[in-house]
């Protein structure tokens, strides 16, 4: 029987690309998924039919959660809808908007996975997981330069990073652990295609430099496998393309 049987996940920004695909392989797994959107939605509603359809269990809920309101709407959500909560997946991320204000990539990145991070550990019992997902461009921000139209949000993703790992103790007194999955440049997300649409060739310098870049697919396997690894908590599984960051890190 799968690990994740019976289990409830809650997967932030789940209404589409990696988000979306990684709530597919939980349940898929055997888990209760609480799939979370912001605005649109008939796509997440779309993405539960998916799921129930393959004969897995879902719900969705609209949240901000930059919101305390939000925040606690999607917690309560797992608990009424499914009785707990066991996984709390942090894939949300934003910051290319041009509409939500200039403070907004680290209010998203960094202070929402934060106030998250708290909402969850609130239901998470001893042996509850806690998954952050990043970007190599992120992870390695201090050390290796990114695009200048990247680097507000690899900022702030960063800072998200060094914010929840900070909570290191806290999780670790209540039993729960803490894994960090960094990709690069994913093949068919908004970021990657915004990203291309401001700097026209982007993508392909760093499927140069990469060798390859996963699809939205591949990289929610590695997102998803990351529920259940037998690792570290703390532990940080660099997807793809890392070979040239860590030759660029200083030191």
């Amino acid at each position: 029987m799968s690990a994740l049987a019976g289990k409830t996940a809650v997967v932030t920004g789940s209404s589409r690309g990696v988000g979306a695909a990684t709530a597919k392989l939980l349940a898929a797994e055997g888990a209760n998924v609480v799939i979370n959107y912001r605005q649109k939605a008939p796509r997440a509603n779309k993405v539960v039919a998916e799921i129930e359809a393959a004969g897995g269990k879902a719900v969705a809920v609209g949240a901000d959660l930059t919101t305390a309101e939000g925040l606690e709407a999607l917690m309560s959500a797992a608990i009424e809808s499914f009785g707990g909560l066991d996984l709390l997946v942090l894939n949300a991320s934003g910051g290319m908007e041009k509409d939500l204000g200039e403070d907004y990539a680290m209010r998203l990145n960094r202070d929402a996975q934060v106030a998250a991070l708290e909402a969850g550990l609130a239901h998470l019992p001893a042996g509850g997981r806690v998954v952050f997902v990043t970007s190599h461009q992120a992870h390695f921000i201090d050390d290796v330069e990114t695009m200048p139209e990247y680097e507000q949000v690899a900022r702030s993703k960063r800072a998200g990073e060094t914010a929840l790992t900070e909570r290191l103790p806290e999780m670790r007194d209540k039993g729960v652990t803490f894994v960090v999955v960094s990709g690069d440049m994913i093949e068919g997300t908004v970021t990657a295609t915004l990203l291309d649409r401001a700097r026209p060739g982007a993508l392909e310098q760093r499927r140069e430099a990469a060798g390859k870049l996963y699809s939205v697919e591949e990289f929610a396997a590695e997102v998803a496998k990351m529920a259940t690894a037998d690792v570290e908590t703390g532990h940080v599984e660099l997807v793809g393309g890392a070979d040239d960051f860590l030759a660029r890190t200083k030191g």
